[in-house]
């Protein structure tokens, strides 16, 4: 027999070997017989025999589970577009109020801007997490967005109950905000501006009239200035002159006349009474827009939970 070729032996007890070189020795190795290798093979787990019992192929989404995945991106990426527009209206409005400098940030809390940059983010975060959570089949980010969702929808709903609670004091609350918005008129460029509007629209001045802006000391009969005993132009029945160009001057000295005299001016009513009117007129838009609201919220959150159960079963295989 030629060296390094394996030869079969018989050793004492009629059991057939095998003998094997390595490393230039002879290693006899027990050679089993075509039952042994029968019983072998039937005491493999099921898992060697066949991997495809347990370890099945994932099963392709379905088409209706595709299209909600990608629903539920676009439905995000919407959101997450108007968040950011929010969050940079609400950072250019501070920037160009000077409020993020050192000498600003007193009245940062109380900067109506603010609210734009923190609904801006809060928007920007959640849709994020919506985003990813749906391009990526992630579960962690589903759940959080989830969460968010039902804990703002929680919010507004603990908020309309408030609201309802309270309603006999939301007035003398609104009299209050007006009021500061009156004395900060000439301090708060948004202010200014909502005030400008609410007057110009509802056609009114003042809280409950016109003289309430007699407060305010940059147009009180004491103040220096052109301003002394005025009322601001949004309080003019015709603030434009020849119908093409806005008279800043309309209402100069309009509080040194008699109500006669100045309802031929300006607006006499006050716009507490208009405000509360126009509210309750709108009653059904405002319950039509939170109805909105509530829909579009749980549009998200049903598929995303649609694509957290699509994908649960990926998870347990894994």
């Amino acid at each position: 027999m030629a060296p390094g070729r394996a030869r079969l032996s018989r050793p004492r007890g009629g059991e057939t070997t095998r003998l094997l070189p390595q490393a230039s020795r002879l290693v006899e190795l027990p050679y089993s017989s075509s039952s042994d290798d029968d019983d072998g093979d039937m005491d493999l787990p099921v898992a060697e025999q066949d991997p495809g019992v347990w370890c099945p192929v994932p099963p392709k989404p379905s088409t209706f589970s595709q299209c909600v995945r990608y629903l539920a991106f676009l439905w995000n990426l919407f959101f997450l577009l108007l968040g950011l527009l929010a969050l940079a209206v609400g950072v250019w409005g501070l920037l160009a109020k000077g409020s993020l400098r050192e000498d600003g940030l007193a009245p940062l809390g109380s900067d109506p801007m603010l609210l734009f940059v923190l609904a801006g983010l809060g928007a920007t975060i959640i849709s994020l997490a919506g985003c990813l959570g749906a391009l990526r089949s992630s579960p962690c980010l589903l759940r959080f967005f989830v969460g968010a969702v039902l804990a703002f929808a929680g919010l507004e709903v603990l908020g309309g109950l408030l609201l309802l609670a309270a309603r006999h004091r939301l007035r003398d609350a609104l009299r209050d905000a007006l009021l500061l918005c009156l004395l900060r008129y000439q301090e708060e460029p948004d202010l200014r501006f909502l005030v400008d509007e609410v007057q110009r629209s509802l056609g009114c001045c003042g809280l409950g009239s016109y003289r309430d802006w007699e407060t305010n000391p940059y147009f009180n009969c004491s103040a220096p200035g052109v301003q002394a005993c005025s009322v601001p132009a949004s309080c003019c029945l015709d603030p434009m002159q020849n119908g093409t160009v806005a008279n800043a001057q309309c209402a100069f000295g309009v509080l040194r006349l008699g109500d006669m005299a100045a309802s031929a001016v300006v607006h006499l009513g006050g716009c507490v009474a208009q405000l509360g009117a126009w509210m309750r007129g709108q009653a059904g838009g405002i319950a039509a827009g939170a109805a909105v609201l509530v829909l579009v919220e749980a549009a998200g959150v049903l598929m995303a939970l649609k694509v957290l159960r699509d994908i649960a079963p990926i998870g347990a295989r894994d």
